[in-house]
């Protein structure tokens, strides 16, 4: 049972599109600790339209203790932070990021395997601008030390200037980041192999290029045979939600080495730390709760770095 570390606390959750993980994850978050979720839906405020981003930020902080945005394009989300007077998270970017997901995979791999330095993630399909959840494990990966194994097609390749800032990332950390167009390569050692769907809403709308993704990226199909090929111990992510049949197989997905439903799982865990984090912090607390709360804490997070390092 956690503890009301958000005792009358409340978010605003702002979602441009349908959410299941994100959404489910960081309501029930709130819950769990004592606060509460106010989920607001495409069309619910006037989001750029009536209303500038700003003035929407300035009202809703007023109101709330945080705010969770979930947008079209990250410069939204840069703007409702630059306006707001309360901590905003980052719930997904279409056109860019998705640090929420990326930060519960790597607790889900430390997870598994009791460290975060040095292991391999191979992640296998498009890696182009679109594909926000593959380039920000690139991200993470270089910044933690995870060496990252990417099996992309040439057309869909991560461009060399978003590489620039992950050689550099890993220069620091001691990450081998190593790029190839042969699936096969990509998983021979290792410990994860993650894949994610090839196309979006957004793409649908474009038939010709769907067509073109699929023909590009059917050989990066993630399954049974190409599962043989990495280390018997090696487990299968996906950020969900999946096209069976195309990034992967019911037989992998739904196998013994898929991690697919822990890691979704993990969606709320890392959704309260997160929570905590951001909107917890600077609560009122009277010095000795302060201090029991900080010390209790400040040895967890202690033992988990050491670990990990």
């Amino acid at each position: 049972m956690l503890p009301d570390l958000l005792h009358k606390r409340s978010i605003a959750m702002i979602f441009e599109e349908a959410s299941t993980r994100t959404r489910t994850s960081f309501e029930v978050a709130m819950t769990l600790l004592g606060g509460h979720g106010l989920y607001i839906r495409p069309g619910d405020i006037h989001l750029g339209k009536r209303e500038t981003i700003g003035d929407t930020s300035i009202v809703i902080s007023r109101m709330c203790d945080g705010i969770v945005i979930r947008a079209l394009h990250y410069k939204d989300i840069l703007d409702m932070a630059k306006y707001s007077a309360v901590p905003v998270i980052n719930a997904m970017a279409d056109d860019t990021n998705h640090p929420a997901q990326v930060l519960c995979d790597a607790f889900t791999m430390f997870e598994k395997i009791g460290k975060i330095k040095g292991i391999n993630l191979a992640f296998v399909g498009d890696s182009s601008k679109i594909a926000n959840v593959c380039r920000d494990l690139m991200l993470i990966s270089s910044k933690l030390g995870i060496n990252f194994y990417l099996a992309s097609p040439r057309e869909y390749q991560a461009e060399e200037e978003f590489l620039k800032q992950v050689y550099k990332n890993a220069e620091l950390s001691g990450s081998k980041i190593a790029i190839t167009e042969e699936p096969k390569e990509a998983v021979s050692q290792a410990d994860f192999i993650y894949t994610d769907v090839w196309t979006w809403a957004g793409v649908e709308k474009d038939k010709e290029e769907v067509e073109r993704r699929l023909r590009a990226l059917r050989s990066y199909q993630v399954n049974s045979e190409l599962m043989k090929k990495a280390p018997s111990h090696c487990k299968f992510m996906h950020c969900l939600p999946a096209k069976r049949g195309n990034e992967v197989t019911d037989e992998v997905i739904d196998s013994e080495q898929s991690i697919v439903f822990d890691q979704a799982e993990n969606r709320l865990h890392t959704g309260v730390a997160l929570l905590i984090a951001f909107v917890g912090k600077g609560m009122a607390l009277s010095p000795v709760e302060r201090e029991r709360r900080e010390n209790k804490y400040a040895a967890e997070i202690g033992r988990i770095l050491q670990k990990i390092s």
